[in-house]
């Protein structure tokens, strides 16, 4: 069964941003699209490096350590040394506090 995290606050992620927020003892990557948010597992599936400490650009995050690239908005492997996306989660926004959906 589905259950709702708080992971931050709108405030927290201009435009053109992403950070490394927590739930259920997860590590997710938290991109602002747009104004649009949008939350995927922040582990790179090529050799398990944080996606938040790489680069966002438009609606792709690079990973910093082999430089594998994914779309943020639908977890889908673009190019680089591996061929597997990443997971994504369904996110909320309700106030100004943003939500992420997991699985207990």
């Amino acid at each position: 069964m589905a259950k709702e995290y708080p992971v931050a606050k709108i405030s927290d992620v201009p435009p053109g941003e992403m950070k490394l927020v927590v739930a259920n003892r997860e590590r997710l990557l938290l991109a602002n699209v747009d104004g649009a948010f949008h939350i995927l597992s922040d582990t790179c599936t090529h050799a398990r490096a944080s996606l938040a400490q790489g680069f966002l650009e438009d609606a792709i995050v690079e990973c910093p350590l082999h430089f594998a690239r994914f779309d943020v908005r639908t977890g889908a492997f673009i190019d680089g040394p591996f061929t597997t996306g990443v997971p994504r989660y369904e996110t909320t926004v309700r106030g100004d506090t943003i939500y992420v959906e997991l699985d207990n």
